[in-house]
């Protein structure tokens, strides 16, 4: 589905090149579920938007493998679901018009168009709700919206940057397993970045870790656990803590040389 391969993307910052992805290279197979881990500010964000076509590379290539197409620019197999729901929702439209924006310039038709929309919003359970503001939904309820707009674009792959961070844990519980059941009914590749661990074991086909600043890829586990997946019976697995362990480890590992490295290049700078 996407080739990543020795990306890499700088910034220019006072005058001075910070580089954020070092040498950044993996796959994602069709219909597969990825999630990415890292210590925090290690670039995953910036990753997920130069998957996207959101943010431009310094170097590498991103690549859709099915037709070898280059990610320059959004391409329209792709869509994403951001943590911000509240930013990313229009609060003066109604869930519907929400739903339906990236439809426009697409679904000429206002029937078939109100169709997929209200699809999109059975799926993931809003039957009832088109007709409501954002602000008139809970935290979890105005992430569904978003899903749902995703959804209604017919993506083949789904790119998702810390979706449930700001939501409570029932609801984030409930929203993972909705993910899975989407992505499982419409077929979709997943990349999911996330800051939990358990959270990446317990969804992922594959757990890409990733190192401190400039970020490398440490090291992409296989979860072997089996599906479907359950909250409380896959979490009770003897194999999900043992993944969990080595997750948590390599972060520690990746967060414990980040810093070391950041003491370094301050005795150094003090030094000069």
């Amino acid at each position: 589905m996407l080739t990543v391969e020795h990306l890499q993307k700088s910034y220019i910052s006072n005058g001075q090149s910070l580089e954020v992805l070092r040498d950044v290279s993996f796959q994602v197979e069709a219909g597969e579920f990825v999630t990415v881990v890292g210590p925090s500010g290690a670039g995953k964000t910036t990753l997920l938007r130069c998957l996207a076509g959101l943010l431009p590379r310094t170097s590498g290539k991103v690549m859709l493998t099915r037709t070898g197409k280059m990610i320059d620019s959004p391409p329209p197999e792709v869509a994403c679901v951001f943590q911000d729901y509240s930013r990313s929702l229009m609060p003066w439209s109604k869930v519907e018009r929400n739903v339906a924006l990236p439809l426009e310039n697409t679904i000429k038709d206002r029937r078939e168009r109100r169709k997929v929309v209200a699809d999109a919003l059975h799926e993931v359970g809003l039957d009832g709700f088109a007709d409501s503001y954002p602000w008139q939904l809970s935290g979890g309820m105005q992430q569904r919206v978003a899903i749902a707009r995703a959804l209604a674009y017919k993506p083949e792959f789904l790119i998702m940057d810390e979706p449930f961070a700001s939501v409570d844990a029932q609801t984030r519980a409930d929203l993972e397993d909705l993910t899975l059941r989407v992505r499982q009914d419409a077929g979709l590749t997943v990349m999911l970045v996330t800051h939990d661990i358990d959270e990446a074991v317990y969804l992922g086909d594959r757990v890409v870790v990733m190192s401190g600043r400039p970020t490398v890829v440490t090291e992409v586990i296989d979860v072997d656990l089996p599906r479907p997946r359950s909250q409380v019976k896959t979490k009770a697995l003897p194999r999900f803590a043992e993944l969990r362990t080595r997750v948590a480890t390599l972060i520690a590992e990746a967060s414990a040389a980040s810093s070391s490295r950041a003491g370094g290049d301050a005795g150094s700078g003090q030094a000069a």
